[in-house]
This record gives structure tokens, sequence and C-alpha cells, in this order.
């Protein structure tokens, strides 16, 4: 594994509100992760997982400390900017899956090069490709109300790998899902990563998930306790 961070942040603060109603829900986070590093984050709920890994994706803007991706200070980056990164570099999987529903498997995992103005063609072969590998081949022209959860939750899978990013968020991505399915969701997506060399940041509460990973990082009320 390459030593130099990917992802480092430095005593990581967020704040909801103000005033008498402020609520302090990271309290200087500091964390180092590594090109192609498999990495989970447990804790209880409201011990600020999901806020970590949104502020880590630039969905969410930190009030304290520093976070570098890639190299770069992305705290001073613009809304375009944001956009723009994000969609060139990471990858996102929720535990809805947020399909759209007016489009079809395969026009859902197009999107991201869409987005970046690649050619449909390619874009379409591309999808076509992590249907194979996720065995959805046969789903491609179904809309998101005629497939399975678990269904959906692999097109959300290659429609957040389509675009080769560096890094890849998962937030609770088999809450959903029936054990079984889960653990196939979870080997496939790891494997493709460890092909790719893809980092993969996952918030789970589910043990057995987070034993599959390289390391993990609890959480308890905004500070890393192991």
């Amino acid at each position: 594994m390459d030593n130099t961070p990917l992802i480092k942040g430095e005593n990581i603060q967020k704040i909801y509100g103000r005033g008498r109603s402020a609520l302090t829900v990271l309290k200087g986070i500091s964390l180092e992760i590594g090109s192609g590093e498999i990495l989970a984050i447990i804790g209880p709920s409201g011990a600020g997982k999901s806020t970590l890994l949104n502020i880590i994706g630039c969905l969410d803007s930190l009030n304290g400390g520093s976070l570098e991706i890639l190299g770069r200070d992305v705290s001073g980056f613009s809304v375009e900017d944001l956009s723009g990164f994000r969609n060139r570099h990471i990858g996102f999987i929720f535990q809805q899956h947020n399909l759209l529903p007016e489009f079809s498997a395969i026009e859902n995992i197009m999107i991201p090069l869409l987005i970046r103005r690649e050619k449909k063609k390619y874009a379409r072969e591309k999808a076509m490709s992590l249907l194979e590998k996720f065995n959805l081949t046969d789903r491609a022209a179904h809309m998101p109300s005629e497939l399975s959860v678990g269904e959906c939750q692999r097109v959300a899978v290659a429609r957040a790998i389509i675009g080769d990013p560096q890094i890849i968020l998962a937030d609770e991505p088999t809450g959903s899902l029936d054990r079984a399915n889960s653990m196939n969701l979870v080997e496939v997506l790891f494997k493709l990563c460890r092909e790719n060399r893809t980092t993969i940041i996952i918030v789970t509460h589910d043990l057995q998930i987070a034993s599959l990973t390289e390391r993990t990082i609890s959480l308890l009320d905004g500070k890393i306790v192991s």
C-alpha cells in the first residue's frame, strides 16, 4: 500500500447551529487514509460517522481544522469546484439506492459519465460491462420500480464506480438488505476496489462487514476512540 495519505484530516470540527442551540458533532478528528485502503467507520448512532463521511465526500463543510484529498486542500473550493471534484474523484453509495426512477438501470449507471460529457456510446458500453459483473445484464432496461431492493443497490454500486473514482464512500450500503445480499454486495464491491486500488470508506453498524475491511475506526461522541 502507498504510504502517502490519499486523505488527510487535521483537527476536523463540525458544528450545527449557533449560540445556545449549537451542537458540536465532530470534536477534532485527525486521520490519514491511504491509497487503496479499505476502511470501516463504526460507532453508535449520533457518534458523527455520517457527518465525517459527508465532509470527506465534500458534501458538507467543516467549521475547523483542515482536509486534504489527493494533496489538495478542499476546504477552500468553490461550490462549482467541489461538484467537479466529486464527479471526478469520489463515488457515493447510500443505504437508500437513490436511483432516478424515470431512468432505466443502465441509464442510471451511465449518469456520472454523461455529466462529464463522455460519449454516450462509451458510457453505455462501460455501464453494460458493470451490469455483467453484477449479474444484471438481463435487467439493463428495467426501471428501478421493476427491480428488487438488492438489484437496485447493485445498480447503485455500479453507478458509484463507473467513473473510476479514487475514493468510494459508502454510508450503510447494506442497511436495507438481507444477510445474503449484504455479503454478496460487499464482496463484489471490495473485489472491484482491490483490482483498481480504489480507497473505500464504509460506515456500518454491521461488525461482520467491518471485519472484512483492512482497518476500523471507532467514533464515539464526535471523537475517534480507537
